[in-house]
C-alpha cells in the first residue's frame, strides 16, 4: 500500500504547486489590469489566455461585476485556496493513512 500512498503523496504534492502557481497567474493577470498593457505583449497574451477561459465561466454563473469593479479573479482565488485546503489536505491525509 506504500506506492498508493507515495503515489497520492506525489499528486497532492503536483497539485499544490500548480493551484499555486496558477493563483499567481490570476493576480498577476488581476495586476496588469490596473495599467494600460499592450496588448500585443507576449506576456499579457499569456497572462490572458491562460485566466480569461476561466474567468469567463465564472462571469457567466456569477454576476461579478459591483460598481465597476470585477470580481472574477477574487472568485477564482478563494476556489484556488478552497481545494488547497480541502483537496490537497484531504489526499495528503489519505496518502498518510495508507502508509500505516
Amino acid at each position: 500500500m506504500f506506492i498508493l500512498a507515495n503515489l497520492l503523496e506525489a499528486v497532492a504534492r503536483i497539485l499544490d504547486i500548480a493551484l499555486t502557481i496558477y493563483m499567481w497567474i490570476v493576480i498577476i493577470s488581476a495586476l496588469i489590469t490596473w495599467v494600460n498593457p499592450d496588448p500585443y505583449n507576449p506576456i499579457v497574451r499569456f497572462l490572458r489566455g491562460a485566466t480569461e477561459p476561466v474567468f469567463r465561466f465564472i462571469r457567466k454563473r456569477i454576476p461579478t461585476f459591483f460598481g465597476g469593479i470585477d470580481i472574477a479573479p477574487l472568485i477564482v482565488i478563494f476556489v484556488i485556496l478552497f481545494l488547497k485546503y480541502f483537496l490537497i489536505n484531504t489526499l495528503y491525509e489519505i496518502a498518510l493513512r495508507l502508509k500505516f
